[in-house]
């Protein structure tokens, strides 16, 4: 009888450590998400290099919208500009990070920043903007 009870405990102790019934699960913490900046990534905070700080990105006051959707929504493109504007920080929904342009030119109420490998174009015309690919208008407000 002893020896029965002993097998049965083994059995049951075997089948709740090879099932994973027994190993303790650590529940997933809201926000446990950090990047390597502290920016909490489902709480829709990401990593701005010209501010050095989180930013909700859906908050941001210049917001581009695509402009010719091949899809059913359109997508948008976020544009933070350093404080002393020569530099724009540009974050597209395709994009890795962000992708800092410097600017080229300014002239009156006219800014023209550029990437380092002049892919991407941006033009700002007093409160309207436009964003080029090459020579493709892909973003604009």
């Amino acid at each position: 009888m002893k020896n029965t009870k002993l097998l049965l405990a083994v059995m049951i102790t075997a089948m709740f450590t090879t099932t994973g019934w027994a190993q303790k699960t650590t529940p997933k913490v809201a926000g446990g998400d950090k990047d390597q900046h502290g920016c909490i990534g489902s709480a829709g905070y990401t990593y701005s290099v010209l501010k050095d700080d989180c930013v909700k990105l859906f908050e941001e006051k210049i917001q581009l919208r695509e402009a010719n959707p091949q899809k059913s929504y359109v997508s948008n493109a976020v544009v933070i500009l350093s404080k002393d504007k020569k530099k724009a920080e540009l974050f597209l929904p395709e994009s890795k990070g962000s992708i800092i342009l410097n600017r080229t030119l300014e002239y009156l109420n006219t800014s023209v920043y550029k990437s380092k490998k002049g892919t991407y174009n941006l033009n700002k015309e007093k409160d309207s903007y436009t964003l080029r690919k090459g020579k493709k208008i892909i973003y604009s407000i």
